[in-house]
């Protein structure tokens, strides 16, 4: 299928299986944290969140342009400029993520994987009850990280006139047309 014009392929397969692989991993470990019955479930999830994180973090290195961590890094200038035109009227358009976006990313990732060790070390049985609860609260910081994603992708999107959601799964985005898609 040939794109439309004025569209861009910006998020790879690789990337697109990340995401939603996590999404559905990271809510399966979360909802079924509470429950003895369900503890096996609960940490075989976690190794699967914990591979995918492996992942992402070098994909990040090696994937393609819109994946790699230095394409999006958000510098404290880079996000106050963002939130700045929000503000204004007139967004700043990114093809890949916006800076407010990309500090979502790196949390998500960056408790994503101090969830994992903690949950590990918690099953391992070490350092008893401090990793349990830093296990529960780092789950819970994350969920609500991902409660403030979901959001800001819906605001994002109305923004933008865009379907990010549809990007996500597709991999195309739109590129408007006085935006260089290479820059």
């Amino acid at each position: 299928m040939t794109p439309a014009p004025n569209r861009i392929r910006v998020w790879d397969l690789p990337t697109r299986l990340f995401h939603w692989s996590l999404a559905i991993s990271f809510f399966v470990a979360f909802f079924s944290a509470e429950s003895e019955r369900w503890r096996d479930v609960h940490v075989i999830a976690g190794y699967v969140v914990g591979g995918l994180l492996a992942f992402r973090l070098l994909w990040g290195f090696v994937g393609g342009r819109y994946a790699r961590f230095a394409e999006f890094w958000p510098t404290p200038a880079k996000v106050w400029a963002y939130l700045k035109s929000l503000f204004t009227g007139h967004p700043q358009h990114y093809i890949g993520h916006n800076p407010v976006g990309a500090v979502a990313v790196f949390l998500l990732l960056g408790l994503g994987v101090l969830t994992v060790i903690s949950g590990w070390l918690t099953y391992e049985e070490i350092g008893g009850e401090l990793f349990e609860e830093l296990h529960e609260t780092l789950g819970d910081a994350m969920m609500a990280l991902v409660v403030v994603h979901i959001a800001g992708v819906i605001v994002s999107s109305r923004l933008h006139g865009e379907n990010l959601v549809r990007a996500m799964i597709s991999g195309w985005k739109r590129s408007p047309r006085d935006e260089n898609p290479a820059g």
